[in-house]
């Protein structure tokens, strides 16, 4: 099964998260390609996919807005394919319920803007990226770190991202589109599905900004 991963990042770490998920992807026997929206080349790669995977990060309360735009102008292609929309956040770390509203509400405004209601939305938590940060949002992310009581290093990065959540996750949803997949077909017609072998089993501090 081809998969495309089509995502926003401001600092990196969603790009990170991506690449992650690309390489879960990989071990199970897909192909999977990570492409950041910004560079204009995502809408070409829809053609010829089995399932399509959007993430973005949370800032100031919105994702990015090209990937707004991107899933927009592409909701009926991606909604015709099994599709997974990851938001990544520092809110998604804690257990405040809160914050969790929080994201909950940014993720229902993304599929008003947008016009797309994913099949699943899967909650992952951000970092803190002092290593990019200017000087005032620097002063402003230390603040939430402090309130939210996270240990952080002040002059370099501290990574949030439960990376064995995110893997499990990623197989998951792996395993319900390659089901799908297999269904759309119908029975005795070829569909993707992982290479021979391959298993799959089931499975995100606060603040404006998530990396």
């Amino acid at each position: 099964m081809r998969v495309l991963i089509v995502y926003g990042t401001s600092e990196g770490q969603t790009r990170k998260i991506a690449g992650a998920m690309a390489t879960a992807l990989t071990r199970l026997g897909h192909e999977a390609h990570g492409i950041d929206v910004a560079d204009g080349t995502a809408a070409s790669r829809l053609a010829g996919v089995g399932a399509v995977i959007v993430a973005a990060s949370i800032h100031i309360g919105r994702y990015q807005r090209a990937v707004i735009r991107f899933v927009r102008e592409h909701r009926e292609p991606i909604a015709a394919r099994p599709n997974l929309f990851v938001s990544v956040s520092l809110a998604a770390a804690g257990t405040d319920p809160t914050d969790r509203a929080g994201i909950a509400a940014c993720a229902a405004k993304f599929g008003v803007e947008t016009g797309w209601r994913p099949d699943e939305i899967v909650h992952v938590a951000g970092a803190f990226r002092f290593s990019r940060y200017g000087f005032f949002k620097r002063l402003l992310m230390r603040r939430i770190a402090r309130r939210k009581r996270v240990a952080i290093d002040p002059h370099g990065d501290t990574e949030l991202t439960d990376w064995a959540a995110l893997r499990q996750a990623t197989e998951a949803f792996a395993a319900r589109a390659a089901a799908a997949t297999r269904r759309a077909a119908g029975p005795g017609l070829p569909a993707a599905a992982p290479a021979a072998g391959a298993t799959a089993t089931g499975g995100a501090a606060s603040g404006p900004e998530a990396a």
